[in-house]
């Protein structure tokens, strides 16, 4: 796709908008008090979707450009990244300072119970340094390292679907959805690697 530096530079910015959109509308909501009956559920859950979301299009977005043997949609994948990161950040804030006030022994007595906090925690965790380490700036200091690292995000992609599997204890459709694509799209990078080797 050949277009100018300024085309880029608005489509860049009207994706940047569009990504922050449900976060804009979640403030909207709670600010007009419209988050239901439960809306510490509401902010945590939603967050935790879009998180989801945007880890999903981050990986979808490789295997696009393999599929239409263009460079294009590498421009967007440290932004989609970055997007998965704040919306798990918003996430998992939600859930450190609504749910549990804070408390470090609430946080010490609900883990054995409910272990996919930790594995939540672990995806969160994951994401940590890859979002630390999307600058261009540390891409060019970790050199070979930076691919190496980024490797990280196939297992958060995996711990993301069992925290949401384990999290859903009646329907559990969404979550196999989102399982679906992300084998589809863990899968596909396999089917890639091994054509690259052979």
């Amino acid at each position: 796709m050949h277009l100018s530096r300024t085309h880029w530079v608005v489509i860049k910015i009207s994706i940047f908008l569009l990504s922050l959109t449900p976060f804009l509308l979640l403030v909207n909501d709670t600010l007009r008090d419209q988050l239901g009956a439960n809306p510490v559920e509401t902010l945590h859950f939603t967050l935790g979707d879009w998180a989801l979301r945007f880890l999903c299009i981050t990986l979808a977005l490789t295997p696009l450009r393999k599929l239409l043997q263009q460079s294009w949609p590498i421009r967007f994948r440290r932004m989609m990244g970055l997007f998965a990161y704040f919306y798990a950040s918003l996430h998992f804030l939600v859930y450190i300072l609504l749910d549990l006030s804070l408390s470090w022994t609430h946080f010490i007595d609900e883990v054995p119970q409910s272990p996919y906090i930790l594995v939540g925690l672990l995806t969160f965790l994951l994401l940590t340094p890859l979002a630390l380490s999307s600058s261009k700036t540390i891409q060019k200091r970790l050199g070979k390292h930076w691919l190496q690292l980024h490797k990280l995000v196939y297992i958060a992609g995996i711990s993301a679907i069992t925290h949401y599997l384990w999290l859903v204890k009646s329907d559990i459709s969404e979550p196999l959805f989102y399982s679906a694509v992300m084998s589809i799209l863990l899968g596909t990078r396999l089917i890639l690697y091994f054509k690259k080797t052979t």
